[in-house]
């Protein structure tokens, strides 16, 4: 091949596999939609089902156990089934859970098909970079990958506009909507549309070639070869299979043995691993993006409001998700998590100082001006601050900063353990509220100035360093 037919071979190869790798990173929109749509339907449940702190806090939080099993069993299915079709199997779960989300009778039916969903929302998270990481060339691979958590973060922006938009044709969440539904359930049904594209998107993507080659499928992984690296020499594709078949020869399977060390049992690169993954959620993010029209509301915004404001955040994510992709191998990890941290405990800070400013009880809770708008300023900010780093930039660093040998268990050890801390910070903010937003917040803010204690003193850079150097 000359140069020419090179180059075109090239624009080719990624035109095909930027519309693959785009149509397995809608499950990371599923993934974001299926966790933020219960924002806007908190209020309306808890007042349908007459529930307390305690069991609204669980059932918006119990779809995060769910996710930690799914993401934790979704490697061995995928290596088992193929990656497309454990794609399928995650969006007929969330399908199956916003149909049974939106028609239930009773608060436990609710976290059953949270549940069930939350399954399909850890399968997807762990599955959909895999494939994409399997089916990219190189030289792109980094930025297809980004298209994951572009992907979740889009997930929550479409949630929270779709709850604000039939909240507000129906004149408020527990109003009753189309077939004598109340708009709540309708948020739950609307999530059966994405994932029904997903699985339908799914149907027509190529098998992975390095599942196919595990398989001893050889000649159909080299028709996807051709399909996504455009790759027609025979001698070509020929040695690409023989480099498949080489490395996973030589691949070693390790297990939770290989983790142990002399830090507390365990190895310490694992531990900073798994402390990212806990400070990402302690810092409170997920109580913006599922209680925050609850929170707003609280504080004397109207329900309409408080739905826009909830919107106007998840805009602001995305933007500052698109700023981190494009400064994280300029300015690097470490200092885009530092001034994260920093960001987020001055923000977090003023957030709990204006919520001690706030005027009577319950539901005639108020924020007196200037208090609100100041309280509405800083929440944005910290969400700037988050986007701009622990949120994109812990999934970066899990992907580079553990040995070769340990990288997959690490991985999936440091991932179930965000999952945990999720759970526990989603589901302890109903009580913790009820003792003061201002004190829920001032706990948020502890730990961001944590968190900038520990990227100062435990973290280690990884700009411009090979994976095979982390082991050094």
């Amino acid at each position: 091949m000359n140069a020419v037919e090179i180059v075109e071979g090239e624009g080719r190869a990624t035109a095909r596999v930027v519309l693959i790798a785009a149509a397995a990173a809608l499950g990371g929109f599923l993934f974001g939609f299926d966790t933020a749509v219960i924002n806007g339907a908190v209020d309306a449940v808890r007042g349908s089902f007459g529930l307390g702190a305690g069991r609204i806090g669980f059932a918006v939080s119990c779809a995060l156990l769910g996710s930690a099993l799914g993401a934790w069993y979704a490697g061995p299915l995928a290596d088992r089934w193929g990656r497309v079709r454990t794609m399928q199997v995650a969006a007929v779960l969330l399908a199956i859970s916003a149909l049974g989300s939106g028609l239930v009778a009773g608060v436990w039916d609710l976290v059953l098909w949270r549940l069930v969903g939350g399954i399909g929302v850890g399968v997807a998270s762990v599955i959909a970079p895999t494939y994409i990481a399997e089916v990219s060339p190189a030289r792109v691979r980094g930025r297809l990958g980004s298209l994951q958590q572009l992907a979740i973060v889009l997930g929550i922006f479409a949630a929270l506009l779709s709850d604000a938009w039939l909240a507000g044709t129906a004149g408020g969440a527990s109003q009753k909507l189309w077939l004598g539904l109340e708009a709540w359930r309708w948020m739950f049904l609307v999530a059966v549309v994405p994932a029904l594209i997903y699985g339908s998107l799914v149907l027509g993507v190529p098998e992975s070639p390095r599942h196919l080659v595990a398989k001893g499928r050889m000649d159909e992984a080299k028709q996807v070869l051709r399909q996504v690296l455009d790759l027609q020499d025979e001698h070509a594709l020929q040695h690409k299979l023989g480099d498949i078949a080489q490395s996973l020869r030589s691949e070693y399977r390790p297990g939770l043995r290989d983790l142990r060390g002399s830090m507390a049992g365990l190895l310490p690169v694992v531990w900073v691993g798994i402390l990212l993954s806990v400070f990402q959620q302690f810092v409170g993010i997920n109580v913006i993006f599922y209680y925050s029209s609850t929170l707003w509301h609280s504080v004397g915004f109207s329900e309409s409001d408080a739905f826009s404001i909830s919107v106007v955040t998840s805009v602001v994510n995305v933007l500052v998700t698109l700023v981190a992709i494009a400064l994280v191998d300029r300015i690097g990890r470490k200092p885009l998590l530092a001034i994260g941290s920093a960001g987020m405990t001055v923000t977090l800070g003023l957030m709990a100082w204006c919520f001690s400013q706030a005027a009577g009880s319950g539901a005639a809770l108020s924020l007196p001006a200037p208090w609100g708008m100041v309280a509405l300023v800083a929440a944005n900010a910290y969400v700037v601050f988050f986007g701009l780093s622990w949120g994109p930039m812990v999934w970066v660093l899990l992907g580079e900063m553990f040995p070769n040998r340990i990288r997959a268990i690490a991985l999936a050890v440091a991932a179930a353990a965000q999952w945990v801390a999720n759970f526990i910070i989603t589901s302890s903010f109903p009580a913790l509220s009820e003792l003061g937003l201002s004190f829920a917040y001032g706990v948020y803010a502890f730990f961001a100035l944590v968190s900038l204690v520990f990227v100062v003193k435990a973290v280690r850079e990884t700009k411009g360093m090979e994976l095979e150097e982390m082991g050094r």
